[in-house]
């Protein structure tokens, strides 16, 4: 699911700075060794204000500013934020879980529960299952980003390198990238809808089997596809004003929605009249599957997520932030079950995409309304969750080349390369095949950097070696690689493959061993990995597996 408030020029916030003479007066007392065996850095004066941290009590680093990064590990958009770009408050991360969760997509996935069988109840329980576990990661790993002031991309080198974070941040990006197109083809969905008839059974809405869709709804997919690209054009300043507004604007037409469903269904108890259509069995045999899927439906952002917390204010900020998720998700969730199992009795059938759904309901003037909400709903998902990744992938790669605007123009573009319209074609495809096939991807890279911070880092990090090529630097490893957090990502994700295989039907009937794994392929992959790593990082020992901390750091802070 690559950031809504990643403005680089965030309205200051004065932060109080311990004086030169107090300095001057540290530097002058205290002794700072020069062996090079400590790598304790001796900065100069100028660079040592101190700025508060996130944390619930502000914590002192180095100025970074001071500091000669290797020109091809940063830029603007890679440096650790400023005190005065720490902006982001509670709510504020509270409301980017607002935009984020009410969407087409989220919808979608509610919807595609109940078309699978399942009782209303049953799909908000693994829905809200789903996310609490995921609020552990996700605060986890969002907790160095406030810290240190890193995004996801730099965070990396501390477990794979400063080369090798390449492959954590690029496979991050490729997910993306199809949610990009995803969310791109509902947008397009929506404009196909809005068209007149004529237009509708003309023979540009033929179906062409090598393009998969008709030539008209690919247009739709098109401009809106370019559309998208404007706002993303205006940077992050213009974004986060959207989604300042966003919030209440997609929260009234969620209720509006809910209650068109109450008024027609002629209540609560018709509409969640629908039960389970699956037995016992049946049931726990999708159970897993589905709580794997709801897992890795957020587990891009659980990735990436010190993309955003890095411009929060404090710790105990970020926190109230994150706890927006389960909640906002609960809640909406229950909207689309609920109107997904009330079509059932106001149309006869059940109609798990909204898009469908808008065109079976209102006149023009509804349809224009809620095309509207439609839009604004998927901008501020899709530019918040899948393209700031992608485009700080792509700027991490090679930062000389790429600025955010160009990863985010070649995000869009293999986005269209991901067919979002075939891994539409059916809520199994979505939801096991998508859903499910990627998360093998991202939960080993999620085990892998938690066990790195707080297993071998104990959370202390030297942000001057996350910018450097030396040799001598606490993460160049082996020539900027690691080779035991790539050995760890690879054993995590080749058990799962052979599952995948079997679901988009390449491969013949396995063994059952292999389908279970798959069934829980972000938890197998994301603990497997974790393990292994921890277990060949302690194997290697601490002299070589340890960072020097930054001397103005106290390793006790929080």
């Amino acid at each position: 699911m690559a950031s809504k408030y990643l403005s680089l020029h965030l309205h200051p916030n004065p932060h109080s700075a311990i004086s030169t003479t107090t300095v001057t007066r540290l530097l002058n007392t205290r002794p700072f060794p020069t062996s090079t065996s400590t790598k304790l850095y001796v900065v100069p004066r100028r660079c040592l204000s101190f700025s508060p941290m996130a944390s619930s009590q502000s914590t002192p680093t180095p100025n970074f500013n001071d500091f000669e990064p290797h020109p091809t590990l940063t830029n603007d958009d890679l440096k650790p934020t400023e005190p005065n770009q720490r902006t982001l408050s509670g709510w504020e991360m509270a409301s980017l879980w607002v935009g984020l969760v009410v969407g087409v997509p989220s919808y979608y996935l509610a919807g595609s529960l109940v078309e699978l069988g399942m009782a209303w109840w049953q799909g908000i329980a693994i829905v809200v299952l789903a996310n609490f576990i995921l609020l552990f990661p996700l605060v986890l790993t969002g907790h160095p980003g406030t810290r240190y002031g890193i995004s996801f991309p730099v965070l990396a080198r501390s477990a794979f390198g400063i080369r090798g974070a390449h492959l954590p941040t690029l496979l991050r990006a490729l997910v993306g990238c199809g949610w990009y197109g995803i969310e791109s083809w509902i947008g397009g969905e929506a404009i196909f809808l809005l068209l007149p008839k004529t237009m509708k059974q003309s023979s540009l809405s033929q179906f062409l089997p090598w393009l998969g869709t008709s030539p008209l709804e690919f247009a739709c997919f098109i401009v809106f596809w370019s559309a998208q690209l404007a706002f993303v054009w205006r940077g992050m300043e213009g974004i986060r004003e959207l989604e300042k507004y966003s919030a209440p604007i997609l929260t009234i037409l969620t209720s509006c929605l809910l209650i068109w469903s109450y008024r027609n269904a002629g209540g609560f108890a018709p509409m969640l009249s629908l039960s389970s259509r699956l037995s016992s069995s049946q049931f726990w045999s999708l159970f897993f599957p589905s709580l794997t899927a709801n897992i890795s439906f957020w587990a891009t952002i659980a990735l990436n997520i010190p993309d955003f917390t890095r411009y929060a204010k404090t710790q105990t900020d970020q926190i109230i932030g994150q706890v927006g998720l389960p909640i906002f998700m609960g809640a909406f969730t229950f909207v689309g079950l609920a109107v997904t199992s009330s079509t059932t009795v106001i149309f006869g059938r059940l109609i798990s995409d909204p898009i469908q759904l808008l065109g079976q309901i209102g006149g023009i003037a509804t349809k224009i309304v809620a095309i509207l909400g439609i839009s604004l709903a998927i901008i501020t998902t899709n530019i918040a969750a899948n393209v700031v990744a992608p485009a700080n992938a792509l700027v991490n790669l090679s930062p000389s080349k790429f600025t955010f605007r160009r990863g985010a123009l070649l995000t869009a573009l293999l986005g269209i390369a991901f067919q979002p319209w075939r891994l539409l074609g059916s809520s199994e495809s979505f939801v096991y095949t998508w859903l499910v096939g990627y998360s093998a991807l991202l939960g080993p890279i999620g085990g892998i950097i938690l066990a790195d911070y707080y297993l071998i880092r104990r959370m202390n990090l030297n942000i001057n070696d996350l910018y450097s090529l030396s040799p001598t630097g606490a993460y160049y490893y082996s020539g900027g690689y690691n080779l035991a957090a790539i050995a760890a990502l690879i054993i995590g994700i080749l058990p799962v493959i052979p599952g995948f295989l079997q679901k988009v039907g390449i491969l013949s009937p396995l063994p059952h061993t292999f389908v279970i794994i798959y069934n829980n392929a972000w938890f197998f992959s994301f603990f497997s990995a974790a393990i292994l790593y921890w277990i060949l990082s302690s194997y290697k020992g601490k002299d070589k597996n340890s960072q020097p901390i930054d001397p103005l750091l106290p390793a006790a802070a929080s």
